[in-house]
Order: structure tokens, then C-alpha cells, then sequence
């Protein structure tokens, strides 16, 4: 589907901060919308292939926006640090690993209907590389383990929280929540699914599947209800995620250059060799966790083993973009 043209405009004259903008709150736009579970699957590729439009800008006409990402979008991490910071009363963080803007109409419209306040919702940027370690340590962190037991100390951007990073059901975590002011709750799903389902004749729809049942499960929003009990709770991520299946076929000369250089993977280290395409095919980028070349836009190639079907490291907006819910309840 093409961009409107008053995004193109918007796109091609404005500032990288106001383009930044209008790329996340067009991708938001589209992400947005309440989901049925009957027919997710198909909502949710259909509004993926939507904002291939601006990956696609993005890859072409706007690649040199990409190394603006980082000065010119709020990055989550300092968003996070800031509004903890902020905060008066109680406070609660829940890192959804891997949530994308793709989740994001279970978790609002799930909250609006079980009666809890929106007091804020936006998308904000992840780490560059988009992974977990550099989330992590963008918070003080160092990794996310860290934060097993409580073990993170003190030395780290949310000072006062009782913390924890774990996989268990919603149910079980819930009852490890206690009556702590100040809680961080950093969880492994969905990212940890993302990786199970990247196989062949699995991907986007399988995982959206799951994360129909999972995210308006009565046992997830208990959850979410002892967190807000006493406290302000925001919703985040540490990084997105591409529906890689869903991407075309590089050329074959492309492809044989990205097999090479990136595995199977959207992340690798620099080469002092330039890219012998313009617009690139993959971009290096210095950023406050180092310089790092990334895999740009939507392009998938044969690797060993099969392409994965759902990724993440590279630059596209669905990686890249990640909500930033702000909840609390009735007074």
C-alpha cells in the first residue's frame, strides 16, 4: 500500500525528528486498532504488508534517516529511566521481551475494557542493535538476568525496585508479587516464542495465534492487576520484531552478498569494504553500544537451514518501534 502523500511530503522535507514522528505514529495508526481473535492472523499480516510502505521508504529514499534514529526518537530505556524518575506513589514496569506494536491492541483495548486508565500511550525507539542486552544495559542492568531474584542492586536507572526476570506462567508470576512499592518485572515471552516459532510453516501467525489466547487470558491481566495495585504500571519492551517470512526474496546477487556477510541472522560486525549497492542493502551504524552493521528493509535470502520467519536486530519500523503503555487503576 503506497504512503500517503502528505507522509511523503512530511517525510522527504521535515526534520529527522518530525519524520521519526510521523513514521512511528503512522506505524501506530495502523497497529492500533482493536483485534478479534477469529481473525488476527489475517488482520495482523495484512496491517504488517501495510507498513512494509515505509520499510521500503526507509530502505530507498530515507536510508540516511536511520543514523538520526538514535538522537532524533525517544529511545524506551530513557524514556523509562525518566518517568521513573517522575514518579510519585508506587511504581510497576512490565518488559514484555519482544513485544512489538503488533500486541499492542490486546494489551489497550484489553485494559480500557477491564476498566483500567490509559494515563499514556506511545511508541518509543529500541537499543541499536534492537536486542536484549543492549536494553539491558541502556538501564543500567548490565544483562537481563541480572534482575533474577532481585539481584540487580542498586546501581541502575530504577532505583528502589524490587526486581525480577523470568519465564514462568502469568499466573506464578503474579503470586511473586508482593507488596513492594516499586517493581520490575522483566518477562520472557514473547521474544522467547519468537524464536521457537521462526521455523518454516510456523512464524506470524502462529504467533499471533498465541498471542491472542495469551494476552486477554484472565491470568495475564491478574497480573497486571497485583502490579497496579498500590502503583502506577507502564507496559514496555526491549525490542520489536520482523515477520521475516513475510519478506520478499532478495535478487540473487543481494542474496548471495547478505548470506555472506549475515548468516541467518540481521546483525553482524563491520566490514571496511562499502556495500556495493545504492540504495545500500545494509547499513553500518554507530551507536552508544558500538558500531554495528545492520540488514536493511525487507529482504529475506536462503540460508542453512532455512531463513528464520520471525527476527529481530535489523532495521525495520516493527523492530525498531515498540509500545510504551502507562496504566493505572480507578481511584
Amino acid at each position: 500500500m503506497a504512503l500517503p502523500a502528505s507522509l511523503v511530503q512530511t517525510l522527504t522535507t521535515a526534520t529527522p525528528t518530525d519524520a521519526w514522528t510521523a513514521i512511528f505514529t503512522h506505524a501506530w495508526d495502523i497497529c492500533a486498532k482493536p483485534l478479534s481473535a477469529a481473525s488476527a492472523p489475517s488482520t495482523v499480516a495484512r496491517r504488517d504488508r501495510e507498513i512494509a510502505s515505509l520499510d521500503l521508504f526507509l530502505a530507498s529514499a530515507g536510508w540516511d534517516l536511520w543514523a538520526s534514529l538514535e538522537t532524533a526518537v525517544e529511545q524506551t530505556a530513557d524514556t523509562l529511566a525518566a518517568w521513573w524518575a517522575g514518579q510519585t506513589g508506587g511504581r510497576a514496569v512490565l518488559i514484555l521481551d519482544a513485544l512489538s506494536l503488533r500486541e499492542l491492541p490486546w494489551i489497550l483495548h484489553g485494559a480500557k475494557e477491564r476498566g483500567y486508565v490509559v494515563h499514556g500511550a506511545k511508541a518509543t525507539a529500541a537499543e541499536l542493535p534492537a536486542d536484549t542486552t543492549p536494553f539491558a544495559k541502556a538501564l543500567g542492568f548490565g544483562q537481563r538476568s541480572a534482575l533474577e531474584n532481585n539481584g540487580a542492586g542498586s546501581s541502575h536507572r530504577l532505583p528502589g525496585a524490587r526486581t525480577e526476570a523470568l519465564g514462568m506462567p502469568w499466573a506464578d508470576c503474579a503470586q511473586m508479587v508482593g507488596s513492594e512499592p516499586d517493581w520490575v518485572l522483566w518477562h520472557h515471552w514473547p521474544d522467547e516464542r519468537v524464536h521457537d516459532l521462526s521455523v518454516a510453516g510456523q512464524g506470524i501467525s502462529a504467533l499471533t495465534h498465541e498471542t491472542a489466547s495469551q494476552l486477554t487470558d484472565d491470568s495475564f491481566w491478574a497480573l497486571v492487576e497485583r502490579l497496579t495495585t498500590g502503583r502506577r504500571l507502564v507496559i514496555t519492551s526491549d525490542h520489536g520484531y520482523a515477520a521475516s517470512g513475510l519478506f520478499p526474496d532478495a535478487p540473487n546477487d543481494q542474496a548471495r552478498y547478505l548470506k555472506e556477510r549475515f548468516k541467518s541472522s540481521r546483525l553482524t560486525k563491520p566490514s571496511n569494504d562499502p556495500c556495493p549497492w545504492l540504495p545500500p542493502v545494509e547499513l553500518t551504524i554507530s551507536s552508544r553500544h558500538g558500531r554495528h552493521c545492520y540488514a536493511l528493509g525487507r529482504r529475506k535470502w536462503k540460508s542453512q537451514g532455512g531463513y528464520p520467519t520471525l527476527a529481530h536486530g535489523g532495521l525495520s519500523v516493527l523492530e525498531i518501534a515498540v509500545p510504551f503503555i502507562e496504566l493505572g487503576r480507578v481511584a
